[in-house]
């Protein structure tokens, strides 16, 4: 195990060196220094007097060094570690991932720099580095581990806050691979603006900053979470505080590019850091993931009885897909979609492209079934507590904890890196702020913790139009802002209607619902004026975005009907309607946000 290790602490060594080593490469405009590929001038060894065709060249041969050492690293797992089949796949994954790096390398010299190909380029390597960096964190731990029979925030949060980073490396690299560093001469501000136009030229840089932001704030979030939370590992809080930490510094690097002009040692400077960031979020993750399967020996799994496993290949199979369809909760999904579709109708003015749609509603369900899938992961001992959701596939113990955990993060993965490549980045970018907030400040932080829990978290259920009309556009303006409104102020009603009718649920489970902590007046109080606040708000949005006739009768016509309906209720908190009140509001509201948004995307068919 020692030689084992010792490789695999040469090979990362060797692959952050060669990260920089390419960033000096890229901030000198030596990356076409050797203009074919393997060879450099159809030479083994490139011109003594070009100095980019040397720098280019050191950058292949370290990166041929890599691929002998990660050759090493198989032949040492399949020698002197037998029995441990999770470290001998893994190092072979890492071999079959440096030769495809190797053949990236390859198209990045033929497609002369492309931003894509170096976007991909550094994606590739650092998913290199991330699998060296849970290979080293797996050393340490025995072959044979138990599931994972809890995962709340000492494993979700540094799981979601290492995939943020990962995606921030990616914006990144678009910046570098469009050549748009010096768009803006000036920072934080962006022409004098922290909110710039958004143009095809701009949305690299402009979304990158924006994504800095955000992340912190993600990575911010997350170290809260755990530091909070007593069965988290030392470790771990370390390395997410460190990687804190480090994103500040690494702002501070940020703007002394600008300063500089880009200066190669800044540009280095920023890579490394970057790089260093991600090894510390990816060990986070990995060391939370491993520490909370418990041992071999200890419990067992919830799932797989004896009946199971004499059950039909087939229908076995089909039950397994029932139970991850239930995981993403597809009613929630559906909903949000609904406001989706008619915001891109509005941002175009009339029918985007098909293959624009389908793009946006794939990749808005995939994002919307991750963070379910989340959620059901965070939530899955209250779940059990509650009638509405005890049967759950996490509860009913039909999939693991940790099968859940790997199908939400693969989920989330697709959904940023499909959108990033079918729509817009500002798309992605949403769906990734979108994700993260209802997974770290909604379940983690606010829903066991206020009864405002469902105000604050519904800014998450509220950014699909806003991901709709950025895919159409690129772009945010006051329109989709207002459709953000919209649905935000209509999500309290929604919910607390539903939480009237099960409210002895949410008090069982211990969750501080408004029907629960304050009673069924106040919340029908409240429920009445974010009805006011939402009709008002799809006026304004008639104004302000220049919706004909057909919004206007809609919104005004089921505006009043919503509104009496939670007049209605109020009238009804002392007598014995409250439940069938309730369960009325909480149906109807259904019915308004489709036919609110049914009237947008006809409207914005019709001349005006």
């Amino acid at each position: 195990m020692q030689t084992f290790r010792r490789i695999l602490i040469t090979l990362l060594a060797a692959t952050v060196g060669l990260v920089v080593v390419g960033v000096i490469v890229r901030a000198t405009e030596s990356g076409m220094g050797c203009p074919d590929w393997p060879l450099c001038y159809g030479q083994l060894i490139p011109p003594l007097n070009d100095y980019k065709a040397w720098l280019e060249w050191i950058h292949r041969t370290i990166a041929a060094g890599i691929g002998l050492i990660a050759l090493a690293l198989v032949v040492s797992a399949l020698r002197s570690l037998r029995g441990r089949r999770s470290l001998q796949g893994a190092s072979i994954a890492l071999l079959l991932l440096v030769t495809f790096q190797a053949w990236l390398g390859r198209q990045t010299v033929l497609e002369s720099n492309s931003a894509i190909s170096v976007t991909a380029h550094l994606a590739t390597a650092m998913a290199f580095v991330g699998l060296q960096t849970w290979t080293l964190a797996r050393t340490g731990y025995a072959e044979r581990l138990g599931p994972i029979l809890k995962a709340r925030g000492a494993v979700v949060a540094p799981v979601i806050a290492a995939g943020a980073v990962y995606a921030l490396l990616l914006f990144g690299s678009n910046v570098t691979g469009s050549d748009t560093g010096l768009l803006y001469p000036d920072w934080p501000l962006m022409g004098g603006t922290p909110f710039p136009p958004i143009t095809d030229l701009s949305a690299p840089q402009v979304v990158h900053r924006y994504a800095t932001a955000i992340v912190f704030l993600i990575l911010l979030s997350a170290t809260w979470i755990v530091r909070r939370d007593a069965s988290s590992l030392p470790s771990v809080r370390r390395l997410l505080t460190a990687a804190l930490g480090l994103m500040v510094v690494q702002s501070i690097i940020g703007a002394l590019q600008i300063i500089t002009k880009l200066a190669p040692w800044t540009q280095t400077l920023h890579v490394a850091f970057a790089t260093i960031i991600w090894i510390l979020a990816a060990s986070a993750a990995s060391l939370a993931l491993l520490a909370a399967r418990s041992p071999s020996g200890g419990a067992t799994s919830r799932g797989g009885s004896g009946g199971a496993a004499r059950r039909s290949d087939g229908r076995r199979i089909r039950d397994n897909v029932r139970a991850y369809i239930a995981l993403t909760k597809p009613r929630i999904v559906e909903l949000l979609l609904i406001t989706t579709v008619p915001a891109m109708f509005l941002a175009a003015r009339g029918v985007p492209p098909l293959t624009l749609i389908i793009a946006t509603l794939i990749g808005g369900t995939l994002s919307a079934a991750s963070a379910n899938v989340f959620n059901c992961i965070v939530d899955a001992d209250i779940d059990a507590q509650m009638a509405r959701t005890a049967s759950r596939p996490l509860v009913a113990g039909s999939i693991s904890i940790g099968s859940a955990l790997i199908f939400g993060s693969l989920l989330g993965a697709a959904s940023f890196l499909f959108l990033a490549a079918t729509t817009t980045m500002m798309a992605a970018f949403l769906s990734l702020l979108a994700l993260g907030f209802y997974v770290l400040i909604y379940s983690l932080i606010l829903k066991r913790s206020t009864p405002q829990n469902i105000v604050i978290g519904g800014t998450a259920g509220a950014l699909p139009p806003v991901i709709g009309w950025a895919a159409v556009t690129g772009d945010v303006s006051l329109a989709p802002i207002l459709l953000f409104a919209l649905v935000f102020y209509w999500t309290p009603p929604h919910f607390w209607a539903l939480a009237m009718r099960i409210g002895p649920d949410y008090a069982a489970a211990g969750v501080p619902m408004l029907p629960v902590t304050a009673g069924p007046a106040e919340t029908a109080r409240q429920i009445w004026l974010y009805t006011l606040l939402l009709v008002a708000m799809s006026l304004l949005l008639w104004a302000v975005a220049g919706m004909g006739l057909v919004y206007l009768t809609a919104a005004t016509l089921f505006g009043a009907l919503f509104l009496m309906r939670a007049w209605r209720l109020r009238s009804e908190v002392l007598g014995d309607g409250l439940l069938r009140g309730a369960s009325r509001l909480y149906r109807f509201s259904i019915t308004y946000l489709t036919v609110i948004f049914a009237a947008i995307a006809i409207d914005a068919l019709l001349p005006h």
